[in-house]
């Protein structure tokens, strides 16, 4: 279980980027981590994997301040960064040197997610690479270290079109009960169909963090060509499709999550949407 306790923290004592944020992950979830720029999302990820820490409150894996970084802690989690930093070594080459901190660490995977990417044949040193083609190879290595906490930030910035749909495919297939993965994006219409739990952070809170069903259960995602009057609409954006709407779910219909409107109706109803998924 991973759980933040009324973390607080900012990078100027004037100004404090969190101010109590609390979130509690379990396993078996792949999490969408949503926020507008510069709300903190990539800061809260690293006093989550104690790069950072907190000015007050707690971050805990498993029970452990995550601050202090055991070697076992460590073994247990991947944080895959937007900004990749990679050694100058070949793909061999940077196998050999770190799969040896993760136990869990499988070459075939590691080989079967650089062949479905098409770099299992590159040649050369990673840091030569051009961005894209060193995001794949790291989600190859981050995906075959099978940590039980894997947390990637912005992992399709960089991919094409058609590496974005490889990874969704690998993705779909990843998680499983015993791990839990976090994606903070900003392009949720790449990950929609993957986000089986969505997080999100927006003025140094975290306003909502509920499964998928969950969410759906409480609220209606509609397209009308007139705006309905049934059920509290909480957001509307008119297209010409017809009338986008999220509505409270008085009669428990089913529908399809969409984020996008999902997050323009939350931050537009922070209180309403604390207290609901409270």
């Amino acid at each position: 279980m991973i759980k933040l306790e009324n973390v607080q923290f900012g990078y100027d004592a004037n100004r404090m980027l969190f101010n109590g944020v609390s979130w509690q992950l379990e396993a078996g979830h792949l999490y969408g981590l949503l926020g507008r720029n510069g709300a903190g999302k990539t800061t809260l990820l690293k006093i989550m994997t104690g790069l950072l820490f907190p000015q007050a409150g707690n971050a805990l894996i498993d029970g452990q301040p995550a601050l202090k970084r055991s070697a076992t802690q460590l073994s247990d989690v991947y944080f895959l960064q937007e900004e990749i930093y990679v050694p100058h070594l070949k793909i061999k080459q940077f196998e050999a040197a770190f799969a040896p901190f993760y136990p869990n660490f499988s070459h075939e995977q590691f080989m079967e997610y650089l062949a479905e990417m098409e770099m299992d044949n590159m040649p050369g040193f990673i840091d030569k690479f051009s961005h894209g083609q060193k995001k794949k190879v790291m989600i190859a290595f981050a995906l075959a270290t099978n940590v039980p906490l894997l947390i990637m930030d912005e992992p399709t910035n960089g991919l094409d079109i058609p590496s974005k749909s490889i990874f969704r495919k690998i993705m779909a297939s990843y998680a499983d009960e015993q791990k839990t993965v976090i994606i903070s994006t900003h392009q949720v219409r790449d990950l929609h169909s993957l986000i089986d739990a969505v997080s999100i952070l927006d003025n140094g809170r975290m306003i909502l963090n509920a499964p998928g069903d969950v969410i759906t259960d409480k609220l209606l995602f509609d397209v009308d060509n007139q705006k309905s009057q049934e059920g509290k609409v909480f957001y509307t954006e008119e297209t010409p499709r017809g009338v986008y709407q999220v509505k409270e779910n008085i009669n428990h219909i089913d529908s399809a999550l969409d984020l996008e409107l999902l997050f323009n109706a939350a931050v537009q109803n922070k209180k309403e949407f604390t207290e609901m998924f409270q």
